[in-house]
C-alpha cells in the first residue's frame, strides 16, 4: 500500500471521478443508495476465489446483488476490445492502446469514453460479456459505461478470464471465443502498473497485486459507490477478489469499508 492517506488519496482521484458523477446525474441512483437515510450503513459483497486451492467456485461474502460498477468497468472494456481485436486476427492499433493504458493504469475517463464507442458501447460490452461467461452483469445505457450493473461473482467470472487461462471456467476455455494468452497478459500487466495513490482495496489483503478500482458519487444522494477488483498473492496462494458497495458518506468511508470487506472474506 502507499503511504498516502485514504484523506489524500481521496482528493488526488476526485478529478478522475468527474466524468461518471456527471453521468451519474443523468440516471437514477440504485434504490440501496437513493434511499439510504443518514446513519443507514453502508452496504458491502465480496467473492473470493483461492486459484491455487481446491474449489473451483467462489466465495460470496453478503448479497450478491447487483451494484453500479463506476470504473472498474473499465477492465471489462479492454477485455471487450481485445476481443474484437482476436475476432479481427489483429493486435490493438497504436491508438487503441494510447486509450488503454491511461484509461486502466490512471483510471482516465475521456480514455473510457473513447474505447466505449470503439467496441459499441452497451451492445458491444453485452456481446463481450456474454463470451466470457457473465451473467449477472447489465451494460449501462448509451455512453453511461459507468452505470452498469454487476454482482461480485460475475467479477470473479471476468477475472477468471483474465488470470485463470488454464481454469475450468468454459468461458475461459473455448478458444476463439475467449481472451488468448496474450490478450490476457496485457491487461494483468496494465492492471498491476495503476498509479500508486490508486493502489487502495483488494490489494490490502496481499502483495503481487495487480488491481482496479471505482469510485462514484451519485448526485441524487451525495453516497459514494466504491468498487475493487483484481489478484492478490496471500500466504504463497493466489486470490481472485472483488469487492463492491455503496452507500458510503464520502469516499474515504467507501475505500475503509471495501479494505475491511476484503481482509476479512480473504482470511
Amino acid at each position: 500500500m502507499p503511504s498516502l492517506t485514504i484523506r489524500a488519496r481521496t482528493g488526488l482521484v476526485l478529478a478522475a471521478a468527474a466524468t461518471l458523477v456527471t453521468t451519474a446525474a443523468l440516471h437514477p441512483a440504485p434504490a440501496s443508495a437513493a434511499s439510504s437515510p443518514a446513519g443507514t450503513p453502508a452496504h458491502a459483497t465480496a467473492a473470493v476465489l483461492d486459484l491455487d486451492g481446491t474449489g473451483h467456485a467462489p466465495v460470496v461474502h453478503g448479497e450478491d446483488t447487483a451494484y453500479d460498477t463506476a470504473s472498474i468497468v473499465k477492465v471489462d472494456i479492454l477485455a471487450a476490445l481485445l476481443l474484437q481485436a482476436q475476432d479481427a486476427g489483429r493486435g490493438l492499433t497504436a491508438q487503441e492502446r494510447a486509450h488503454a493504458e491511461p484509461m486502466i493504469k490512471q483510471s482516465d475517463n475521456v480514455a473510457a469514453d473513447a474505447l466505449w464507442r470503439r467496441i459499441g458501447q452497451a451492445d458491444g460490452l453485452t456481446a463481450a460479456n456474454k463470451r466470457l461467461g457473465l451473467t449477472s452483469t447489465t451494460s449501462g445505457p448509451g455512453g453511461k459505461w459507468g452505470l452498469t450493473r454487476t454482482t461480485a461473482s460475475d467479477q470473479i467470472r471476468l477475472l477468471r478470464a483474465v488470470f485463470d487461462g488454464d481454469g475450468d471456467d468454459t468461458a475461459v476455455k473455448t478458444g476463439a471465443t475467449a481472451l488468448n494468452a496474450g490478450s490476457r497478459a496485457y491487461i494483468n500487466t496494465l492492471m498491476s502498473q495503476v498509479v500508486p495513490e490508486q493502489k487502495w482495496g483488494v490489494s490490502a489483503v496481499g502483495s503481487r497485486h495487480a488491481l482496479k478500482n471505482g469510485w462514484l458519487q451519485r448526485t441524487t444522494s451525495g453516497l459514494w459507490d466504491v468498487n475493487s477488483v483484481g489478484q492478490v498473492t496471500v500466504n504463497g496462494h493466489r486470490y481472485l477478489v472483488a469487492v463492491l458497495s455503496n452507500g458510503s458518506a464520502s469516499m474515504a468511508e467507501g475505500v475503509s469499508l471495501v479494505e475491511q470487506t476484503a481482509r476479512g472474506a480473504v482470511a
